[in-house]
Parts: C-alpha cells; sequence; structure tokens
C-alpha cells in the first residue's frame, strides 16, 4: 500500500519529513499544512501547502498526519485535535506529562476510530525501546541514559517561547566522568544533575531584561531545573555562525549481572551520533507512520507508544524477506 503522508507545521522538522519521504518508495507528501500565511511558505517543487484551517476538508485523503509543533504548547493541543480525524504520528518529549498527554490523544482517537502514536523519535522513541530491551534481558540491572553533546529541539524551542526572546539554541552535554562510570558495569547512583548540563545560547530583543529571561530558564521545570544550566546571550549573527548546525546523539546502557551468583558482569549500550536532529527524527516518525497506517487498516485505533508496534510492522519488507534478509 502507499501511504499518504501529511505534515502538519513547517519548521526543521517538517522539512525533514518533506525531504526523507522520498527515500520511502511506498511514501508519498500529500501535502504541508501551516498556520502561516500560505503563500509565504517556500517549500519545495511540487509541494503543495495548506492552510491549518483547511485540514478537515482532507479528512479521508491522508493516511497518517505528521505533527510536527513543539511539545510545550503545541501538540498537547493539536495531537487530540487533530487525532479526531487522522491517524497522527507526533514526537511531544516532555517525559513527565507523557501519560496525560497518552490519556488525551486515547480518548479522541477511539472515539475517531484512529490510531494514534505519541511520543515516537529517538528519545522518547529509539531509546525507550533501548531501556525496555535491556530492562528484560538483564531484569537485574540499572539503565542509564545520556544524550548530546547535541542541539535540544524542544528544548531550544520552550526558551523561544518566554518573552523577549527572538530565538535560541540548546545543548545538552553528557558529564565524561559520569559517562564512563555506567559503561564500567559498577551500576553507579548518578542523580539527573551529575549526568548532564545544559547550554543555552540566547538573542534577545533590544532592551528586554536579560536577568529576568536567565531566571526564567534556569528554573523552568521539567526543562532545566534539575540541570546545572549556563545562559549565554549572543546577537543573532554569533547564533547563525556557531550554532546553525542541529548535531545530537546520545547512549542507553543497561548494566546488569548474569550467572547463578550474579558473577557475570554485562553491559548493554546503544548509541546514536547525528550530523542532523531534524533529519534522523524524521526518518524514525516516517517508519512509524508506516506502522500506524497498517494497524489503523487492521481496525487499530486509540493512542498508542513504540512499546506498541512490533518490528515488522516498521519495514517495508514482507515477513518472508524479513526472515531471509535480517533474521
Amino acid at each position: 500500500m502507499t501511504v499518504k503522508i501529511g505534515i502538519l507545521g513547517y519548521g526543521n522538522l517538517g522539512k525533514g519529513i518533506e525531504s526523507e519521504i522520498k527515500k520511502n518508495p511506498d511514501m508519498e507528501l500529500y501535502g504541508v499544512f501551516t498556520r502561516r500565511d500560505k503563500s509565504t511558505v517556500k517549500a519545495s517543487e511540487g509541494t503543495k501547502v495548506y492552510n491549518i484551517s483547511e485540514a478537515a476538508e482532507h479528512k479521508g485523503n491522508i493516511d497518517v498526519m505528521i505533527l510536527c509543533g513543539g511539545s510545550a504548547t503545541d501538540l498537547p493541543e493539536q495531537t487530540p485535535e487533530f487525532a479526531k480525524l487522522f491517524n497522527v504520528v507526533d514526537s511531544f518529549d516532555t517525559h513527565a506529562r507523557i501519560g496525560e498527554h497518552f490519556k488525551n490523544v486515547d480518548e479522541a482517537a477511539k472515539a475517531s476510530g484512529k490510531a494514534a502514536l505519541i511520543s515516537c523519535g529517538w528519545d522518547p522513541g529509539m531509546f525507550s525501546l533501548m531501556r525496555l530491551y535491556g530492562s528484560c534481558v538483564l531484569p537485574e540491572g540499572k539503565d542509564y541514559t545520556f544524550w548530546g553533546k547535541g542541539i535540544s529541539q524542544g528544548h531550544s524551542d520552550a526558551i523561544r517561547r518566554i518573552e523577549g526572546v527572538v530565538d535560541a539554541r540548546q545543548y545538552t552535554i553528557p558529564v565524561e566522568a559520569a559517562l564512563e562510570a555506567a559503561k564500567s558495569g559498577e551500576k553507579p547512583e548518578l542523580t539527573t544533575r551529575q549526568k548532564h548540563t545544559r547550554e543555552c545560547f540566547v538573542v534577545v530583543e533590544e532592551g528586554a531584561d536579560k536577568k529576568a529571561i536567565e531566571e526564567k530558564i534556569v528554573t523552568m521545570p521539567n526543562y532545566f531545573s534539575d540541570y546545572d544550566t549556563t545562559v549565554h546571550f549572543v546577537t543573532m549573527e554569533e547564533l547563525k555562525r556557531d550554532h546553525s548546525g542541529m548535531p545530537h546523539g546520545g547512549t542507553v546502557i543497561r548494566s546488569g549481572e548474569t550467572g547463578p551468583s550474579n558473577e557475570y558482569k554485562d553491559v548493554i549500550e546503544y548509541s546514536l551520533k547525528l550530523d542532523s536532529n531534524p533529519y534522523f527524527t524524521s526518518s524514525v516518525l516516517l517508519a512509524f507512520a508506516r506502522a500506524v497506517a497498517r494497524l489503523n487498516k487492521e481496525g487499530k485505533s486509540g493512542a498508542m507508544t513504540v512499546f506498541d508496534i512490533a518490528p515488522a510492522y516498521l519495514s517495508p519488507l514482507s515477513g518472508e524477506e524479513l526472515r531471509h534478509t535480517m533474521l
């Protein structure tokens, strides 16, 4: 089956999905939906652009709508709303609010008979799966997740929502000593603050109260309050010159023991090194969008996470092809 993809939001992530669709022969782009005046959106040649207010008119024509808004304010409203019309996939990444978000989306999607995958990407998403696999294989053990060094799209977006901020980039940086301790197999106790630092580069409006903005950043719950956070105020020229890339990555570690007396130390490690966070995240979202379209066609509705989807649904290959080439 050909999966028709809609893109809601045309920032870095939306542009990444537009690009990566071309690498999936079983997918086609239906169009981009934007809050902006669509005449001002410079999409790639051949991409149709619609205003978000027109979305309901396209119900039935789109197999999966991928929502590319921010987790701070966009997705908590958009995902339940659009799950009333389409199968949806989002990358909601505020870990502390995933349960609440799941409940809201589940109610909307079940009522409409649509399938809705939330919190998909590489973390939450691929890293979540690695944590699950690791804890199942090594039931007596500890999990460690390290992010970076890299730019967090969600955290950068949260800073940009602060009044007086023009633009911002936030780097998540693992503490090297903590990373090496986790890899040692000794299962150290590490606090959130011990594992990572956060570094912010912020452009503000002329005359903005920098001290107040810095205070809002470092005390922001679910984003910065649990970390040692450094804020640098820079010019737009400096931001574009020094922080225009979108690198990221990280490592998931499961440290445990096997053997009759737990005498054997075992460490499972999964890592990513990404030149472009949004383009890699786009690739993950598209693989799972394929699964969502298939599952809904089989009658599945309601909210899901990556834990609920069998790996075979992600691949365009048949079961026979997968067994022959990858098992």
